[in-house]
């Protein structure tokens, strides 16, 4: 659920080959998680105060990290899994369930985060919230006004489902993740329809509107926003929070000028959790607990906020993130705006059949 950051830093990493049997058979923590998705601090600090290495191996894409997943005997300790994910990967027995015991600091962890994950992970019993974010619209405040003037709306969907706001804002360009997961949901929510809905009639819904504003996006991609909203080349995108995060910070390194917002929009929109989670056949499971009850520290998960931009699952950690995110509203969300977001769920063959359809007739167009 979260993009390739702008900006990337090389740690421990395998580059993507699969654990060597050298690795497997070292008391290491050999860790499964998404590309430059840790502080680069966080690996190194561990090994100092354990002296326990950490071997690190990346993904881009949760599909590919669910199929290595399933497959089994991966060698990976401790894996980063979205969310939406945990419901097969607990069915499949590919998880370990968490000993508490060992995990002294779960108990700085956010009940209403924790609230979050438990619809995919009844009772938490297998994973721990991470990271998390929202999906929603970040946008260029000058080109934005131009267009529309400055009563543009835009904290809510209208400004990218209404056809005569989205018309016009083609003008600067529009951007939109190639997530079906994720703008599928959302389009359903905005109808006022189930977001996790297995009924056909409502996809049909869903695909009506999208094809009424397909027009007038400039592209699909969970990347390319990032340097293109960061320099002017678009003005509005439907995204991460971290990756319009990561604009704001390229424009501002950059000193163009450029004011970058993120929104959540008011009608609600989706909210999705990364999680650590412990394989079932962990060659080092102790030392893949340690692992994730330090990064329950508030400090240490702080530290890969500010670096992320993304909140954390930790109360106890918020006061350590940098001002400029806790004080967000739109990265830290209040309570009021928590009930109005939903998580992302996985479907029934079937239904997930029928988004993948609808995605694939929005992109084409036809």
């Amino acid at each position: 659920m979260k993009c390739p950051r702008l900006l990337h830093s090389v740690l421990f990493t395998a580059c993507g080959l699969g654990m060597s049997a050298s690795w497997a058979d070292a008391p290491s923590v050999n860790l499964y998680n998404w590309y430059d998705f840790i502080a680069p601090e966080a690996p190194k600090d561990f090994q100092k105060e354990t002296g326990t290495p950490m071997v690190l191996d990346t993904f881009d894409s949760a599909e590919v990290m669910q199929s290595k997943l399933m497959v089994g005997r991966t060698g990976y300790d401790v894996v980063v899994v979205t969310n939406s994910a945990l419901p097969n990967l607990i069915k499949a027995g590919v998880l370990h369930e968490l000993d508490n015991s060992q995990l002294g600091n779960r108990s700085n962890l956010d009940p209403e985060i924790l609230a979050k994950v438990a619809q995919n992970d009844p009772g938490n019993r297998y994973a721990i919230p991470y990271m998390w974010g929202t999906t929603g619209i970040g946008y260029d405040v000058e080109q934005v006004t131009k267009v529309l003037g400055a009563a543009a709306p835009v904290d809510s969907w209208d400004l990218i489902f209404k056809e005569e706001n989205i018309a016009k804002l083609s003008q600067c360009g529009v951007a939109m993740l190639d997530s079906p997961g994720e703008i599928i949901p959302i389009a359903l929510h905005y109808l006022g329809l189930p977001p996790d809905s297995q009924n056909p009639e409502d996809y049909a819904k869903a695909e009506a509107l999208l094809l009424k504003i397909r027009p007038y996006i400039t592209y699909f991609d969970s990347s390319r926003f990032i340097t293109d909203l960061a320099n002017g080349n678009i003005c509005a995108v439907v995204a991460w929070s971290g990756g319009v995060h990561d604009a704001q910070v390229a424009a501002e390194r950059s000193k163009n000028g450029r004011q970058l917002i993120y929104r959540i929009p008011r009608e609600g929109s989706s909210v999705w959790v990364e999680n650590l989670v412990l394989l079932k056949d962990a060659p080092h499971p102790q030392q893949g607990m340690s692992f994730i009850n330090y990064m329950l520290r508030p400090q240490i998960i702080a530290n890969s906020t500010n670096y992320l931009g993304y909140p954390n699952g930790n109360k106890n950690a918020t006061a350590l993130v940098d001002e400029s995110l806790r004080n967000n509203p739109n990265v830290y969300p209040s309570a009021a705006t928590l009930a109005t977001l939903f998580p992302s769920q996985p479907l029934p063959l079937k239904a997930e059949r029928i988004r993948t359809r609808v995605w694939s007739k929005v992109k084409s167009g036809t």
